[in-house]
């Protein structure tokens, strides 16, 4: 009567337009799949927006230099000669004459979070004025720049959102001295945002460090001299230095909680995936009961069982294609964007962070919607193709 295509079309077009005489059923493995698509894709945007908070201000013509075997900040130390040696290597950027190289001190300071009866370890960073000239889009948003050999703080835009008593114009007691906060700097939404910077020398003197630091960061004349960089670097026998890529640095150390929350974040979605698979199946079992005596016509009329089990697969992906756009947007409404702070593994501080619903993210979820509609609609798009005509007309 009908080619296998025209037959697919007529039973497809005809089930999805009586989707709403069975809306009851349908909405539940909609709801399903839109459960597990938002739990999918919001645990997964934490990671996301973690590493994004890590690298994003990051330049692949910037160099960290810390002792050689470090790690991280934490575990480095440069005494002054040795900031000294690494400003005057070739290959470093000049502005005015000046090379572009900042020696920074890094230490870790106990403050009181916002709204919350808790305190958490915050990164306290002392830097020099060509730390502002080495990173990029650095800027000032609130207040002023501290001044050199003044107690004076300026906060990252998140550290502010997430630490209690860093407005401008409070004061706050770190360790045994205290401090005017002044101004509130953003970074590019890099990990920067999410510290405190103050003058190294006061610094130094504060936490008694002497006139020590902990890394340098250089700007490269030209992104493409690491390797001449590091060859200068070994030639000297008074710098024991690795020398790395801040990008490269930023990002291993994203590594470590990524990695967590993904592994948390996936076998939790898969989990959550099996009841919403269960619950198509069950839909789409109700959907072939109910539509026995329509079934067993059509194939009287001499539509074939391949056409009926295809539009049976399609309704389920429809549905879940539905349920997987609608967990996409409620959860890119809700968490994109939303600031929250963790620890940092590699330097035990908190960084202030938000979610990131990436495009990428809401490819997937849609993508994992579909492959739950599909299993959940082939053994009962299987059992409408097997249905015995005979016995299903019976009951018309």
């Amino acid at each position: 009567m009908f080619n296998g295509i025209t037959q697919i079309v007529i039973i497809t077009v005809m089930n999805l337009r009586n989707l709403p005489q069975r809306v009851g059923t349908s909405s539940v493995a909609v709801f399903g799949v839109a459960c597990v698509v938002g739990v999918f894709i919001g645990v997964l945007s934490m990671a996301s927006g973690f590493q994004r908070t890590m690298v994003n201000a990051g330049s692949d013509d910037v160099l960290m230099l810390m002792r050689a075997g470090a790690t991280t900040e934490m575990n480095s130390g440069l005494g002054y000669d040795q900031t000294q040696l690494i400003a005057n290597l070739p290959g470093i950027a000049k502005k005015d004459g000046v090379p572009q190289s900042s020696p920074e001190l890094f230490v870790i300071v106990d403050i009181p979070m916002r709204n919350k009866d808790a305190s958490a370890n915050a990164p306290l960073r002392g830097v020099e004025p060509l730390a502002f000239s080495v990173r990029k889009q650095f800027n000032i948003i609130e207040g002023r720049n501290f001044e050199p050999g003044k107690n004076e703080l300026i906060v990252g835009r998140g550290a502010k959102t997430q630490f209690a008593n860093l407005n401008v114009g409070s004061t706050i007691k770190l360790g045994q001295t205290e401090w005017n906060v002044v101004g509130v700097f953003e970074a590019g939404g890099g990990l920067a945002e999410s510290e405190i910077w103050c003058d190294a020398k006061i610094l130094q003197n504060a936490y008694r460090r002497g006139n020590s630091y902990q890394i340098t960061r250089v700007k490269l004349d030209d992104k493409n001299g690491l390797d001449a960089f590091k060859a200068a670097v070994a030639a000297d026998p008074k710098l024991n230095l690795d020398v790395k890529r801040e990008t490269d640095y930023l990002s291993q150390q994203s590594e470590p909680l990524s990695k967590f929350i993904k592994v948390i974040g996936y076998p939790l979605a898969i989990l959550m995936a099996l009841g919403a698979i269960f619950g198509a199946v069950n839909t789409m079992y109700t959907s072939v009961a109910n539509r026995t005596r329509e079934i067993a016509t059509l194939r009287a009329l001499g539509f074939g069982a391949t056409p009926v089990a295809i539009s049976t697969l399609v309704e389920s992906l429809v549905l879940a294609i539905i349920g997987g756009i609608i967990g996409s947007v409620i959860v890119y409404f809700i968490f994109n964007g939303y600031t929250v702070s963790t620890l940092n593994f590699a330097s035990f501080s908190q960084v202030v962070f938000d979610f990131a619903v990436t495009p990428d993210l809401l490819v997937q979820g849609v993508i994992f919607a579909t492959v739950i509609g599909f299993i959940g609609g082939f053994f009962p798009a299987i059992r409408a193709a097997r249905l015995p005509v005979a016995t299903a007309l019976r009951e018309v």
